[in-house]
Formats: C-alpha cells, structure tokens, sequence
C-alpha cells in the first residue's frame, strides 16, 4: 500500500508537469474576473493530474473490485465534464444531466445504494427502492458540495484530507483498507497541494475535475461504507465526516433561494468569502477553515455516545446555528459594503462642493467690494 502512494504522488507529479505546459494550449487556464481575484492566467490541471495519479496506482495495485471499477470508470466521465467545464463553462442543466447519469449508472452496475438509514428513534428505517433517488441526491449534493467550497488555495484538498482521516477514525484505524481508493486520492493530491499552496513549483488550481471528482469518490465510498452486509459507519457518521462542506452548502443554497435567487447561481457569500471580507488572509481563512471541519469531526466523536436519533438531532441543531449565523453575517457584510459604496461618492462629491461654494463666496465678496468702491467714488465726485 505504502508503494501504491507513492506511485500515486509521483504519477500525479508527472502529470502535473506534463499538463502545466500546455493548459495555455488547450484553455485549462483560469483568468481573474469580479468572482475571482487570483493574479494571473493559473492552470487549471491539478485535479486532472490527481485522477490519473489514482489511475495509475490502481492498476500498480493489480486486481480489483467491481465497486472500484465502476467508480473509477463513471468518475472519468465527470472529471472529463468537469475539465469541459472549466474550459467552456457549461450550463448547470448540462453538469445535473451527466451527474445524474454517472450516479444511476454506478447503482446498476453495483446495485450499491442507501438501502437503509440504519437504527435512528429506535425504529430500523429500510428505504428498498426509494434509496435510489436519496443517493442521486446525497452524491450529487456531495460532490457539488466540495466543487463550491474549493473558493481558495487548498481549501477542497485540505477538507478532502479531513474527511478521509475521519471516516478511518469513525470505523477504526484498523479497517482501512476498506477506503483504499481514497487513500490513494489523498497520495495524488499532494502535488496539487504543494504546488497549489506555492511550496513547490508554480501554482496551479484544482479546476472542477477535480473537485467533483473528489466529492463522487467521497459520497460513494461513505455510502458503501454505510450499507449492509457490513456497515463500518452509521448514517450520522457519514453526516459527520463531511460536515463543513454539507453545513456550508446547505446555508448558502436556502440563502440564495430565501433572496429569490437561483441556489447554483455563484457568489462571493461562502464561509471562506465571509472569513476574507471580514479581513482575515488566505491562509489564515485556511488555517481556521480546515481546524473548524476538524472540531466538527471531534464533535461528532461526542455525539456517538447519545442514543441513535440524538445524534441526527444533533447535527439538526448544529445546522440550523450555522445557516442562520452564516446568513447573518454575510447580510451584514453586504450591508457595510452598499453603506461604504453610497459615502465614497459622498466623500469624493463634497469636497468639491465645498470647494465651489468657497470660490462663489468669494466672487461674491469681489464684486460687493468693487460695488462699495465705485459708490464712494460717485460720492466724492
């Protein structure tokens, strides 16, 4: 296994390289705009290199699961419509369209689904069928999730690595080859990460390649690892291993609805746009962003020890405090900013003003003096 990472580290390296020379070439590039406030043309090819790092890896490693080659297979396809995105931007009816596919087409070829939410209010809630549409929505949901949050340098891998390290501390250090192909996902994201973090090389972005395929390759995994015949985590679990990225998308989709907007419609109210217009730095933002999805996992570790549905209930409660603050303080912020907006032009409009109303007064003052000379003038005469 050791081997395999490193293959994977040192194959995605050399994709990585190969790329960086001709995204220019091909349009992988992304260019700063109002949204994005990047310097320079960055290519967009570390997620690329990441997917084909698994890839490689994979094979290294020789024989494997019909679960892993259909999630290998069907994430090829949405790396692929995440690469086609980055670089002629398609609609979201097109992107909803493929993931749908690629989710429907991994149940019938796996037959792998939420059967089940497990034991919750002291009831077993059994799904049968109507699991299939609860998956289309949870992956979909999942993988959008981390495509939205990867806003600033090394935000999606980070949180990628949280998650992989709380799903083996969930089911126990001990079963982790159960998620194999997402410790070989964390391997080929090291590059991305050191170039992406300028530790190394020139900067390059992860492009939404590859945080779509990450967030498929999470949801997948957790929901297998969730689903009979052996569960390694409960359903809650798996709530608790992604949690920021689910708390964060959930606030900003019934933000952007309660304000008459589409929910896939972008904009700037993230958690990590928030902590920026609040002043803090990128890394910083960083720092605090991935300790903030590490307390959740600890938090969730606590509530393991309440009664079954407690724990739903928990992470209810804690949903609800997060949408209704993050909105809170993103109305706020936007409010500062119209203020700030409408007294700049004030600022700048009245010195001018004053200036004029000073010149008036002193053409005034000019003309009632050579008023006052020539009536003393007549008056000697």
């Amino acid at each position: 296994m050791l081997i395999s990472c490193v293959i994977a580290v040192l194959s995605s390296a050399a994709a990585m390289i190969l790329l960086y020379h001709h995204a220019e070439s091909i349009g992988l590039v992304d260019r700063p705009d109002e949204r994005k406030r990047h310097v320079g043309n960055i290519p967009l090819i570390g997620g690329l290199s990441a997917f084909f790092g698994v890839i490689v890896s994979v094979c290294f490693e020789g024989q494997t699961l019909l679960f892993t080659n259909a999630l290998l297979g069907t994430g090829a396809v949405l790396a692929l419509t995440g690469a086609m995105d980055d670089r002629f931007d398609l609609s979201v009816r097109t992107r909803l369209l493929i993931q749908t596919g690629a989710v429907l087409t991994m149940v019938y070829c796996t037959g792998v689904y939420v059967h089940t939410l497990g034991r919750l209010f002291g009831q077993d809630l059994e799904l049968g069928i109507a699991g299939i549409p609860l998956t289309l929505v949870a992956v979909v949901g999942l993988l959008n999730a981390f495509n939205m949050m990867d806003g600033i340098d090394g935000l999606a891998g980070m949180l990628t690595l949280v998650s992989i390290g709380a799903i083996n501390v969930f089911q126990g250090f001990s079963q982790w080859h159960s998620c194999i192909l997402l410790l070989l996902l964390a391997a080929a994201l090291i590059p991305d990460l050191a170039a992406n973090l300028e530790f190394v090389g020139r900067k390059v972005f992860l492009g939404d390649a590859g945080s779509v395929m990450i967030g498929y390759f999470l949801a997948w995994t957790l929901i297998q690892l969730s689903q009979p015949p052996h569960p390694h985590l409960s359903t809650v679990d798996v709530l608790w291993c992604v949690a920021l990225p689910v708390l964060d998308t959930l606030a900003v989709m019934v933000r952007r609805m309660s304000e008459g907007k589409s929910p896939f419609k972008p904009d700037r109210g993230h958690i990590h746009h928030i902590l920026l217009s609040a002043g803090f730095n990128a890394h910083t933002t960083l720092v605090l962003l991935v300790g903030l999805a590490m307390a959740l996992v600890f938090m969730g570790t606590l509530t393991r020890n309440l009664a079954p549905g407690s724990n739903l209930l928990t992470f209810g409660a804690l949903t609800l405090i997060y949408v209704a603050l993050t909105g809170r303080v993103y109305r706020a912020q936007q409010a500062r900013k119209l203020a700030d907006a409408i007294e700049q032009p004030l600022a700048q409009t009245l010195p001018l003003v004053a200036q004029l109303h000073l010149s008036a007064l002193t053409s005034y003052q000019d003309d009632d003096d050579e008023a006052e000379q020539e009536t003393a003038e007549s008056s000697e005469q």
